[in-house]
């Protein structure tokens, strides 16, 4: 048996299982030379199972709470369990060798001393979950028989409904964390408090964020108290908020705590002297260098003496991009602009690593390009201001970092050779771009050019196999790069972008028009996403006279295979005919569809029923078409409207031939804009194909256990899985571990090589009181239901809701035809749901900061698409 009872001096060395986390840190801060941690002992996890190991009735409560599944507890049963098992823990007797440990311990420091009582939960202070507050901690406990009591409430505050709960979300299993507790002699401190060794507002690794109140900690904790703050940056104090502090947590000279009322010089004073709070400062950065990651620490001051009494890691920081320098960088998030700031696995990483030409690095499972040369060029306002025009906030968050002359110093702009012109950024200007011909054939042609270097992928890539497949797929995406940056292509979406910002520009000049563009942008030909959701009704109209049909489908939503089983049914041809063609078309499609790990539809054509039956629920036969008609009529009567005005103005002969010509752009380029990310997917759906077999062969030859584990392997190290036949099981598991703590993560639109994360603001001054401010994309006013969505396949919405998420990707265009509104929390003015929406004329804002929780599901809204903002009503 292993030791009951262990010196902190001996925790450094002892494993997690026997002393938690708490434990184990608290033993290697108390090997740190020069850092004060008050003395005491752990009564290791050996005694807490000792004591509960032959407990009947523990065992079989612990049986029925483990069986429980966090998706579908119930709270009140969970919660009678929990309060039961703490019940049995307090009631029973502590183990004899316990008693015997704990009493010799306590003749060493003194039985009558005071001391605190602290749990360390084996799941508790890890790098990847803090599990921080989750157990109970007891102060100022004197005796033995009253520690021994407080040893118990430690073991049993493992089951508190907080920490029950929190381990079914994190997906810990009750039956495999225990519980060690920490006994230290009591420090009776002037001041406490807590360190963090970066900025947990601004996640700023340089910045260190000390709170301090009187008293005990205790007070700050459990929040009855405000606390000063002090930020310190390089041993220098560079903010400092004092608080008012009316009240204090003391120690009773009989044990426990009693709150006070602080005098009221105190309630105003300054908790810590200037150079205690450069003292402490410096002792958190030794922590921090002693644990090699950024801590969350509790001190405390007495007689002029810091104490330590507990650091953990902090888990929420989101990692910093690598540049592999130590310069000063700033990185944009890829994910903001591609509407996908899910975490990507390794595989779907690697593969558009291998697509883009940008300078980008990977933090947190996402994607982040290194814009520190553009912020470094003479151009930067300009490449800022190109940026601002998607995104606002990105371009605050960039103005904040300009602003800082010190952070990335402006260049001097370069000589020009002699007789050269000078340079200029590498980006089209308006008039540049609208003297691109207006002509429709330009588009058939690059989509038909695009269609058949698909046709042609498919055929060539077949017979591939083995370390050959991956040298063909590495060689074909020079083909996918070749066509995604088409010079040409580039040309018409940024010609149509731009004739449709000079739009709103002059129109709103000349005729007060707000957004003018969005309307006459209705209903474009060749937008490849539109038509899909259009297709998708079409299918409804194939199905909706079947009601065989609906029933099975209706039985069969979630059966990834449930295509075959239609055809015995009366119109089970037709509706598989219908869907089959769909799938075709669109089967490459899917939430998140630039990772290529993630399922396509056509891999899983079940998450297509629930559209398809609420088309076929909430719309007539016929409703693609006379959508698409609708939207064409008031295109056309918009611009009749606009050309009729325009040539009552002075000048108006010339004004109404430019506005045609950029008309033309827009409705002949603008549909374009979402075909280059239709053609990459389309390939990605192919490499996949193929990828997938060659794991088949690795799971039938052994290497790997399940065919989807090749996505946590980048391409290169799949490409030498499959020519070796050789896969580290390890590396899989640990990616996977990974990636699930990255899944939690929240991704910023800016960081710094610091870590600081900017999120930008909207600088407006003309919102209505209380309203959510963002992007305009798609004009309008609408109330509505708003129904707050995170998972497209559990979306149940009715005509006339307001669709409230965090972003929309192509695969969410089917459920546009059923809101009557869009809010997004990313996006910018040309990203996917901002296109889609003006298609339709969805009024649209994008870009409102966490909207999915200000937002309630259910509540009545007002969107304003014209101005930007959100109204709850």
């Amino acid at each position: 048996m292993e030791s009951l009872v262990l010196g902190l001096k001996e925790l450094d060395n002892a494993p997690l299982r026997l002393v938690g986390g708490k434990g184990l840190n608290l033993g290697k801060l108390s090997r740190m030379e020069g850092l004060h941690v008050p003395e005491g002992f752990c009564v290791t996890t050996e005694g807490y199972q000792e004591a509960t190991r032959h407990n009947e009735a523990y065992q079989a409560l612990l049986e029925r709470l483990t069986a429980m599944q966090a998706e579908d507890q119930d709270p009140a049963q969970l919660a009678d369990i929990s309060r039961a098992i703490r019940q049995t823990i307090e009631a029973s007797e502590i183990p004899p060798g316990v008693v015997a440990a704990v009493t010799g311990q306590l003749s060493r420091f003194g039985e009558d001393q005071a001391y605190a009582v602290r749990s360390s939960a084996t799941a508790e202070d890890l790098p990847q979950a803090s599990f921080a507050g989750q157990q109970d901690t007891y102060l100022n406990v004197i005796g033995l028989d009253a520690i021994l009591e407080h040893i118990r409430k430690c073991w049993a505050s493992l089951f508190t409904d907080r920490a029950v709960s929190y381990r079914m979300q994190q997906g810990y299993d009750h039956s495999q964390v225990y519980l060690s507790v920490i006994v230290q002699k009591m420090v009776f401190p002037q001041a406490a408090g807590i360190m963090f060794t970066a900025d947990p507002v601004t996640n700023n690794r340089k910045l260190l964020s000390i709170d301090a109140g009187y008293g005990l900690g205790e007070a700050l904790v459990s929040g009855i108290v405000s606390a000063d703050v002090y930020k310190v940056r390089d041993e220098r104090i560079v903010e400092q908020r004092i608080a008012s502090k009316k009240l204090a947590v003391y120690a009773l000279p009989e044990g426990g705590t009693e709150v006070r009322p602080l005098n009221p010089v105190q309630q105003e004073a300054q908790t810590l002297t200037e150079p205690q709070i450069v003292q402490l400062a410096r002792i958190g950065r030794q922590i921090e260098a002693n644990f090699g990651v950024p801590q969350d620490i509790e001190w405390c001051l007495a007689d002029d003496t810091f104490y330590i009494v507990q650091s953990r890691p902090i888990t929420t920081l989101f990692p910093i991009p690598d540049s592999g320098d130590s310069e000063n960088r700033a990185y944009i998030s890829v994910g903001h602009g591609q509407m996908m700031t899910d975490a990507m696995k390794p595989l779907g990483l690697s593969f558009h690593l291998m697509v883009t030409p940008a300078p980008m690095r990977v933090a947190g499972a996402r994607l982040f390009v290194d814009i520190t040369a553009h912020l470094a060029s003479p151009a930067r306002q300009t490449i800022i201001d190109t940026l601002g025009k998607s995104d606002p906030l990105v371009k605050d968050a960039l103005l904040t970092i300009t602003q800082r002359e010190d952070f990335i110093p402006l260049l001097p702009a370069p000589e020009p050779a002699p007789g050269s012109a000078a340079s200029k950024p590498d980006i089209p200007a308006p008039q540049e771009q609208a003297a691109l011909k207006s002509d429709p054939a330009i588009v058939t042609e690059l989509i038909k050019i695009n269609e058949a270097s698909v046709a042609e992928l498919k055929q060539e890539i077949r017979g591939k196999t083995g370390a050959a497949l991956f040298d063909f797929i590495r060689e074909d995406m020079k083909e996918l790069k070749r066509l995604l940056f088409n010079p040409q292509s580039t040309a018409v979406f940024m010609a149509a972008m731009d004739a449709s910002a000079w739009l709103n520009e002059h129109l709103n000049e000349w005729l007060g028009e707000i957004n003018a563009a969005d309307t006459l942008s209705q209903s474009v030909d060749n937008n490849i996403t539109s038509a899909m959701g259009l297709a998708l009704l079409d299918v409804a109209d194939v199905i909706r006279p079947f009601p065989q049909v609906i029933d099975y489908l209706q039985q069969h939503l979630q059966v990834r295979d449930f295509l075959a089983g239609l055809l015995p049914l009366e119109g089970g041809q037709a509706a598989h005919a219908a869907l089959t063609e769909y799938l075709d078309k669109y089967g490459m499609r899917c939430t998140g569809e630039i990772d290529i790990t993630r399922t396509r539809w056509s891999e899983n054509p079940a998450i297509l029923i629930p559209m398809i039956l609420s088309n076929i629920r909430q719309f007539a036969p016929g409703a693609g078409r006379q959508k698409f008609q609708q939207g064409l009529k008031e295109a056309l009567e918009k611009e009749q409207e606009i050309i009729e005005r325009l040539q009552l103005l002075p000048d108006g002969g010339d004004k109404v031939r430019e506005t045609r010509l950029r008309i033309e752009l827009v409705r002949h380029y603008i549909g374009y804009r979402e075909y280059p990310k239709y053609g990459m997917v389309s390939r990605y759906l192919v490499y996949k194909q193929a990828m997938m077999q060659e794991a088949e062969r690795l799971v039938l030859a052994g290497s790997i256990y399940d065919k989807e584990d090749i996505f946590y392997l980048q391409f290169e190290e799949l490409h030498e899985a499959v020519r070796t036949g050789v896969v580290d099981d390890g590396l899989i598991k640990s990616r996977k571990d990974e990636f699930k703590l990255a899944e939690k993560l929240t991704p910023p639109r800016v960081i710094t090589s610091e870590g600081e994360i900017l999120s930008g603001r909207y600088r407006r001054e003309d919102l209505p009181p209380g309203a959510l401010a963002g992007l305009p994309v798609s004009t309008g006013v609408v109330e509505g239901r708003a129904r707050v969505i995170c998972n497209m396949e559990e979306a149940e919405l009715e005509d006339g809701d307001i669709l409230v998420t965090s972003y929309t990707d192509p695969s969410w265009t089917p459920l546009f035809f059923s809101i009557k509104g869009l809010v997004t929390e990313v996006g910018g003015l040309m990203t996917h749901g901002a296109v889609i929406a003006r298609e339709y004329g969805l009024p649209a804002v994008v870009g409102v900061e966490n909207a999915t929780s200000r937002i309630q599901d259910g509540q009545r809204i007002r969107i304003n698409g014209s101005a930007g903002y959100v109204e709850l009503l």
